[in-house]
């Protein structure tokens, strides 16, 4: 770990608390002010982290749009599932989003805010996804973006911005993003851990990080709103507003001053966590779901839990589970798939285990292997091809399952995507809340694979070492 690494509780005592209560009336009375739809894209499926009965539409035909904008909720999320997508994909798939988005909103006559929800450890097509979202907005309306607002802060998994820095929070250590196992993902690495300066570095200079526009935590704890909406009615030109958070009053605060600012004609894109989601979709806080909220009916069958995510936090889970007799674990050799006709044994293989297993009343956590598979240097274009046919073969195994599991929980973003998606064919979710803070479910909807089932969406990076084992133990069949 590195040196510019900080003791939580010294950082945290050096900031000034304020009263939550004046903060929540203040937000509370100007979301009523916000007459546009707010419509997030998510680049997978953990964006709902902080949600709940919220829809999550799992395409973007103009069909599902509508929807969406004619239900009664302010907000609601569109899963691109684009941090699993080649630069190209992911380009063309914006495009087409926002050219419907606006086609939907003259349809029905409604403004609408759309918010680029990406990783709170900053990975992800960034600035690739809000430039052409952007562009294709304003080449198809006459609205014009004066900036971009990026918010990383996500409590519930320990992302915490302070002094522009981004940290992510290590037991009682708080390590700069930049020099942290997320900063050197092979496909969407960084160095910089000031926010200014990442999105310099990712912007390749386009955007200076000293002529960014910083809205610091003395500012929104000393509830100086009119400051703050001043700095927003003054950004111009696409360029960049960095904010500061340690907690959701930080984001309420400021969220005042940007509606304020929006009023007065400003247009902002956003990059955030899902923490700005919650706040400027009114959403207020639920207590973590029950067994008995999840087991609707109860059922013989085992319950099936799917680890895709290689970080070295899901890593460590998976041993933690290994521990537990509550389930049955076999391992996926996933690196036969430079051998085509063993990996299609293989999975064979799991496939016909897996179906003996749950209609055995017995749990199954199908894992991949867990050594990354590398083909070396300046091959990440050939390992991203390799990992979406790793990725299919994982969402088959759900797609050919024959017993309908009592519930089932996917780690990982992507895997969670494909195999909502693909495997159990959900084109509408609703969220039901979270099973763990920052641990989202989605029960699906009617047209899939199983209806009405509990589908734990478990992001790679988030949770305690013992929680995917806990939650497989409190689904347990009793």
């Amino acid at each position: 770990m590195s040196s510019n690494k900080r003791l939580v509780e010294e950082v945290f005592s050096k900031i000034p608390s304020f009263n939550n209560d004046i903060v929540n009336e203040m937000i509370d009375a100007e979301l009523k002010n916000l007459d546009k739809k707010i419509i997030v894209l998510d680049d997978d499926p953990t964006g709902v982290q902080t949600v709940h009965g919220i829809s999550v539409y799992t395409d973007w035909s103009l069909d599902s749009i509508e929807k969406g904008f004619q239900e009664e909720n302010s907000m609601f999320f569109i899963l691109t599932n684009s941090r699993g997508f080649t630069a190209a994909e992911t380009r063309e798939a914006h495009q087409e989003i926002a050219a419907t988005i606006v086609k939907a909103a003259k349809k029905n006559n409604r403004d609408f805010t759309i918010i680029s929800r990406g990783d709170s450890t900053l990975r992800g097509h960034y600035p690739l996804e809000t430039k052409v979202l952007k562009e294709t907005v304003e080449s198809n309306s006459e609205t014009r973006f004066d900036g971009e607002v990026i918010l990383p802060f996500f409590k519930e998994g320990g992302r915490f911005t302070i002094d522009n820095i981004h940290y992510v929070q290590y037991d009682e250590y708080l390590v700069p993003a930049g020099e942290t196992e997320f900063a050197k993902d092979r496909t969407f690495g960084y160095t910089k851990s000031h926010l200014g300066e990442w999105a310099e570095e990712k912007s390749q200079g386009e955007y200076q990080a000293e002529n960014m526009t910083y809205i610091s935590l003395e500012a929104l704890r000393s509830l100086d709103i009119e400051t703050i909406e001043q700095q927003l009615l003054q950004v111009e030109n696409f360029n960049k507003v960095i904010v500061n958070a340690v907690d959701y009053s930080d984001v309420k605060v400021f969220t005042v001053a940007l509606i304020r600012a929006m009023n007065k004609g400003k247009n902002f894109m956003f990059r955030s966590a899902a923490a700005l989601t919650k706040v400027i979709g009114g959403v207020g806080d639920k207590s973590l779901l029950t067994r008995q909220e999840l087991m609707k009916e109860e059922t013989q069958n085992g319950g099936l839990v799917i680890i895709g995510s290689h970080v070295k936090k899901t890593t460590e889970q998976l041993e933690e589970l290994k521990k537990s007799d509550a389930v049955e674990l076999i391992e996926f050799d996933v690196h036969l798939v430079l051998e085509p006709t063993k990996f299609e044994k293989e999975l064979n293989r799991i496939v016909e285990t897996t179906n003996q297993l749950l209609s055995e009343g017995k749990n199954v956590a199908v894992y991949t292997r867990r050594e990354r598979l590398d083909l070396g240097e300046g091959k990440k274009e050939e390992e991203l091809k390799l990992s979406v046919n790793i990725s299919d073969a994982v969402t088959s195994i759900v797609k050919s399952l024959e017993v309908r599991p009592s519930f089932i929980i996917a780690k990982g973003g992507i895997t969670s995507s494909d195999i909502g998606t693909k495997g159990l064919e959900v084109q509408k979710a609703t969220v039901a809340g979270q099973i763990r803070p920052g641990i989202p479910v989605w029960t699906t909807g009617t047209e899939s694979k199983f209806p009405g089932i509990s589908y734990v969406i478990f992001p790679g990076n988030v949770g305690t070492k013992t929680d995917l084992r806990e939650v497989v133990e409190m689904l347990n069949r009793k």
